[in-house]
């Protein structure tokens, strides 16, 4: 016998409640932008530009205790984490002094003695490559939105793919909005994470999508509000349990994967939580308003063309 975290044969009107959670995401992202233009966004070492030095210790050091170190010397915001082996520590500092390296030995040293402190490389970023890292950084989610509208357009139809593209520009505001109001840290690291964000997002509403289209062809006189809602429901299970799961992990890395990916663990908990509720709420929302203000006969001759 199967278990179904949602009973087979639920039937929650997903789509009569869609002006109420669009009115929700219009706030939160109205928010985020404002908070956006007010604040901006605390742009890390990779974009702004500092100094990355290679330390190595004779004996291990606590990382916690290295930061501790390091906020006597006056630095600014650091970034510590083993590079290679536990005695190779790779430290960013938004500080451009050309002494930064002594600075950071000095205090190791004063803090560590015993453990003996070596510099083992220092280099400068300057604000140009951070320059070129942010046009890239951009570039790469234009790239990637632009594949998803290749890829769905080809695997469904434009509906499906204006829709998706709806629900990712969507997560990623979002996303984005969280780290405005919040003030962490946006590196390259949490660029990655919102390209992750993109995928599994897309991943999620794909299965939807998938589930929409086999409906809707085998109930071409049905009502596509219905066909939707239906559909909705019946993955409804898979969606609750394979968000859940992933989510339980995610709140562990945050909560206890340390400050090294601190960062990266809060975009992927808040994309993952507004991915799953776009999949719902924004991207199927689109297909119905599509196929109401669309010709009449669109939708059946796409499936027509499809089975």
């Amino acid at each position: 016998m199967s278990f179904h975290i949602i009973p087979v044969g639920t039937e929650i009107d997903f789509l009569g409640r869609t002006r109420l959670f669009v009115a929700i995401s219009l706030l939160l992202i109205g928010g985020g932008m404002v908070a956006l233009f007010l604040n901006g966004l605390n742009q890390g070492i990779d974009f702004k530009g500092g100094t990355v030095v290679q330390i190595r210790t004779q004996e291990v050091v606590p990382l916690e205790e290295v930061r501790e170190a390091l906020r006597t010397v006056g630095l600014g915001d650091v970034v510590i984490q083993e590079y290679g082996s536990p005695r190779d520590l790779l430290i960013r500092t938004q500080a451009g002094d050309e002494d930064v390296g002594v600075k950071i030995k000095g205090a190791l040293i004063a803090r560590f003695g015993a453990a003996g402190v070596e510099v083992e490389r220092q280099e400068q970023v300057g604000p140009q490559v951070g320059a070129d890292l942010r046009t890239q950084a951009m570039l790469a989610i234009v790239y990637a939105l632009g594949m998803v509208v290749i890829y769905i357009t080809i695997r469904f139809e434009f509906k499906y793919a204006v829709a998706a593209i709806i629900a990712l520009i969507h997560d990623v505001a979002l996303t984005v909005g969280a780290f405005a109001v919040t003030g962490l840290e946006v590196d390259l690291t949490v660029i990655a994470a919102i390209l992750t964000i993109v995928g599994y997002s897309l991943n999620d509403t794909i299965v939807v999508f998938d589930r929409i289209r086999e409906n809707h062809r085998e109930n071409l006189q049905r009502p596509v509000t219905d066909v939707i809602n239906r559909s909705i429901n019946e993955t409804l299970s898979r969606t609750v349990l394979t968000s859940g799961t992933t989510l339980v992990v995610v709140i562990a890395l945050f909560f206890l994967g340390g400050e090294v990916i601190h960062d990266f663990a809060f975009a992927l908990l808040v994309g993952i939580a507004v991915g799953t509720y776009s999949s719902i709420f924004i991207a199927s929302p689109v297909v119905a308003l599509w196929d109401r203000l669309g010709p009449k006969d669109e939708a059946a001759e796409g499936d027509a063309v499809a089975s």
